[in-house]
């Protein structure tokens, strides 16, 4: 009788040929997909709630205002300050944002411009109301308002 000669395994070995484009791969993927946040923000941002809220349609023409306490408040105090871009402001420094924020926009969107307020729900409505009207005088009568949604808890 033959003998049969038993075939040694082959080594399991994973081809590694390919991990670099794998690597590149998902990179390419990560940086395509990340958003980085422009505005570094200095106030406390808790968010109100509400019942009935609908989505941004077009998000170019949002600018953002926050309100609300300063995170460092050793330095800039506790009561609520507004705050665009990265620095602090006046309710009178909002004209001229308003103004820059147009001109960023081309001339048939400049009337679509959206002003959305992120306001702390601890804040005052006197700053708001003085954010509100510098707007007014803005001609920027196009005003969100971020909030939450609520939830309803069933007992």
């Amino acid at each position: 009788m033959s003998k049969f000669k038993k075939k040694s395994k082959a080594s399991q070995d994973i081809p590694t040929s390919a991990l670099p484009d794998i690597i590149f791969m998902l990179l390419f993927f990560f940086m395509t997909t990340t958003t980085m946040r422009t505005d570094d923000i200095k106030v406390q941002q808790r968010f109100p709630q509400a019942s009935q809220l609908s989505k941004i349609e077009k998000k170019s023409l949002v600018s953002y205002i926050y309100v609300g306490a300063p995170k460092e408040t050793d330095r800039f105090g506790t009561e609520p300050v507004i705050q665009i871009n990265d620095v602090f402001a006046e309710p009178e420094d909002l004209i001229l944002y308003v103004a820059k924020e147009k001109d960023k926009l081309p001339d048939y969107e400049r009337d679509q411009i959206n002003m959305a307020m992120k306001v702390d729900k601890e804040a005052k409505m006197g700053i708001v109301t003085d954010v509100q009207e510098a707007l007014k005088e803005a001609n920027a009568l196009k005003v969100l308002y971020t909030s939450l949604q609520k939830t309803d808890k069933m007992p």
